[in-house]
Formats: structure tokens, sequence, C-alpha cells
């Protein structure tokens, strides 16, 4: 996992998103519905109509990031407010990304083989 500073702000951008957006789709959307700047280190997460796709908008100082990640089985959990932002931690975003209940940490399934 790439490493996420402690001070930096996670935005969960709730509702769905259309997954074949990329990074100007996305940056797109941070700037015109969440009214944000997407180049100012803050971190964006998206997540996708079913729900087992997640992407992760992130600006490092360099240049934009874009981060995509699949469960094999279940869904990301995600708040159910229409339309707007969460903010969540560094440390709640690791759970979310491992699949876990961000808000009552509990590992949901793993795999036990490849196919």
């Amino acid at each position: 996992m790439i490493p996420i500073p402690s001070n930096v702000r996670v935005w969960l951008a709730t509702g769905h998103t259309d997954m074949r957006r990329g990074f100007n789709g996305l940056a797109l959307q941070v700037q015109e519905t969440l009214k944000r700047d997407p180049h100012d280190g803050q971190i964006f997460v998206f997540r996708g109509k079913r729900g087992g796709i997640l992407k992760v908008l992130w600006h490092d100082g360099q240049g934009l990031c874009l981060f995509s990640k699949r469960l094999d089985r279940g869904k990301f959990l995600w708040p159910s407010i229409a339309d707007g932002t969460v903010s969540i931690t560094p440390a709640q975003l690791g759970y979310l990304l491992e699949g876990i209940d961000w808000r009552a940490p509990q590992r949901t399934w793993r795999p036990l083989a490849a196919g």
C-alpha cells in the first residue's frame, strides 16, 4: 500500500460514480460537484454503482495519482447519503480498502484460492 500522510483529509464521494471516468473526469467531479480543489493534496474516493470497485484520486505534489481496487467478493461499505461528501481518517481509508467495515472494523471475507 502507498503510505498516506496522517494529516491528509480523505473524502468519500457519496452516491455512485461512473467507473469509466479517469483522471480528468474524476478531477472535474471533485471540482464541480464536491466543490473542492483536486490538486491540493486531499484524497477523494469514489465507488461504482454495484459497490465492488473503488477509485482513489490524489495529488501527491508532483501530479495526480489514480488508484483502483476491485473486491473479488462483497461490496465496499459506503455511506447512505445520496449526494455530497463524507470525511474519514486515513486509518479508516485503510480499513475501507481492505474490505473491512470502517465504522466498526471487522474483516468481511478473504479468498482462499485464486480461481
